[in-house]
């Protein structure tokens, strides 16, 4: 009985395979989705990490252990013959004039920076034969550290706090936009610090302060970023019609790279209608800005309160050119035409009028030389068409290799000729920063030209304790990961390190 009903399924089969229109050949096709039918998933391993992780002050900066204590600190001399009563003149058979000489005393409080992630039991047997899905967590944490600290390293504010968003000044023009004429319009405003900035949208909102949950279970408050906002100001548009703009500005505010814009025909529902790098707007239609998450798009519902400094970050490079105390050199660009600011200049000659003006004051007051300049890509862009814009012939060289072939377009300005120097012309580097801010140029200065300065290096990461991993006890069928670092970083001599800021795009 079995080798018969064998028999006759072979024969089914041959006969199955002799007949193209046949429902069981036409069943085995190629299906046209890679998810499903009887198909193999040709997935490559390991996944793909497809994000930057640029951190040049992270990389550049030397990183120094610490030995104990809740603050870095430290005291140094700023100036020898401060009275100029030391003069060397001496008179027959007595002795010379009793210098003056200033000190200052400096301190830096340690801050722990981290963050956490975990993987569930079961992501963990899906990932393998694939990828070792507990070491990527660890992996991506670290690169997470890195790519956090460099904004803090940059950025960080913990003792600079901005004053209060002064009133903006509005005036009214009846053509060149869309805003309804013979209509009253409130105007708001606030000053926002770099991670203010970096935090603010028009899609998430100005965020003043938030609440983060933490790993386990307790909360942190978070500072956003934001100075006090402005009082409210209103104008009416005379216009009839509806083709009127408004202008406003606001009177810069010391420490700021970005300031937020609310207005509205209604006095009380102002919208976030824009963020800008400068202290001005030109207003041309009606606010559109939404928020989600912790932000804030409407004017009445922000906070009366100033959140710009965090208390629990340190003093990042930013921060410390911005404050006054420290005596680095600071430059406001004027505000200009409303929504248009103050751009670079061009000096006519293959400079710039402002880092000339920057370079110069480095010298004059105290002998030194900038070695690199930080930018956003909109600086960099403009610095070189003002520098290949100058009228003088010989500012700019072109070599051209005869075995190229061909020429190749555009021009990279990468580094700018310090001509206040003790050795001659010195070249500052012009480098792009991932995070600068738009508006914004930072100097800085990796080497004192000063004699036994007993300085080795102008700043660096003191740390009581480097990056270090925590994997937690389980409780859960998870396995919870941690990276933190706890240092401050310290700057030895905040004069030698600058910025400018407001500068318009153009």
């Amino acid at each position: 009985m079995n080798q018969q009903t064998t028999a006759e399924t072979l024969a089914l089969l041959k006969a199955a395979q002799l007949q193209p229109s046949d429902e069981l050949r036409k069943a085995w096709t190629q299906s046209a989705s890679a998810v499903s039918g009887i198909t193999a998933y040709d997935l490559e391993s390991p996944a793909k990490q497809l994000y930057p992780v640029i951190t040049p002050l992270r990389n550049e900066i030397p990183r120094v252990g610490a030995h104990g204590g809740i603050q870095a600190a430290w005291r140094a001399v700023t100036g020898v013959n401060t009275a100029l009563t030391g003069s060397p003149y001496v008179s027959g058979g007595n002795r010379s004039g009793v210098i003056a000489v200033s000190t200052a005393d400096y301190t830096a409080a340690y801050k722990g920076l981290g963050l956490e992630d975990s993987v569930t039991f079961e992501a963990d047997y899906a990932a393998e034969n694939f990828q070792d899905v507990k070491a990527l967590a660890v992996e991506s944490l670290l690169r997470a550290m890195m790519i956090a600290e460099e904004k803090v390293i940059l950025g960080g504010n913990n003792s600079l706090s901005l004053a209060n968003t002064p009133t903006p000044t509005l005036s009214s023009a009846n053509t060149g936009g869309s805003l309804a004429g013979n209509v009253g319009y409130g105007v708001g405003c606030v000053a926002l610090t770099f991670e203010g900035y970096l935090n603010a949208s028009l899609t998430t909102g100005v965020i003043q302060s938030f609440t983060r949950t933490n790993a386990d279970g307790t909360s942190d408050v978070i500072s956003g970023g934001t100075a006090l906002p402005a009082t409210q100001a209103n104008v009416i548009n005379a216009n009839t019609g509806n083709a009127t703009t408004i202008s406003a500005y606001v009177t810069p505010v010391a420490g700021a790279v970005g300031y937020a814009w609310f207005w509205g025909a209604n006095a009380g529902n102002l919208t976030l209608g824009a963020i800008t790098t400068i202290n001005s707007v030109l207003i041309t239609a009606n606010a559109a800005g939404t928020s989600s998450g912790n932000g804030v798009s409407n004017y009445a519902l922000l906070a009366a309160t100033n959140n710009s400094t965090n208390s629990l970050a340190f003093d990042g490079l930013l921060t410390i050119a911005s404050k006054s105390s420290l005596n680095s050199y600071q430059a406001t660009l004027a505000t200009g035409t409303a929504g248009t600011g103050t751009p670079l200049t061009s000096d006519g000659a293959g400079g710039i009028v402002e880092i000339d003006a920057a370079l110069k004051s480095f010298w004059d007051n105290y002998r030194l030389s900038p070695d690199t300049l930080w930018v956003n890509s909109q600086e960099m862009n403009n610095i070189g068409k003002k520098i290949l814009a100058g009228s003088a012939n010989a500012a700019q060289r072109f070599v051209f290799n005869a075995d190229q072939g061909m020429v190749g377009g555009g021009v990279m300005v990468r580094s700018y000729l310090n001509k206040f120097a003790m050795d001659g012309a010195q070249e500052l580097k012009i480098r792009l920063h991932p995070n600068m801010p738009a508006g914004t140029m930072l100097f800085t200065t990796n080497k004192l030209p000063y004699p036994l300065s007993n300085v080795t290096n102008v700043m660096q990461m003191r740390m009581r304790r480097e990056y270090y991993q925590i994997e937690w006890p389980l409780i859960t069928r998870k396995y919870q990961y941690g990276i933190y670092e706890d240092g401050v970083l310290q700057h030895y001599f905040p004069p030698s390190i600058g910025v400018i800021t407001n500068i318009a795009n153009g």
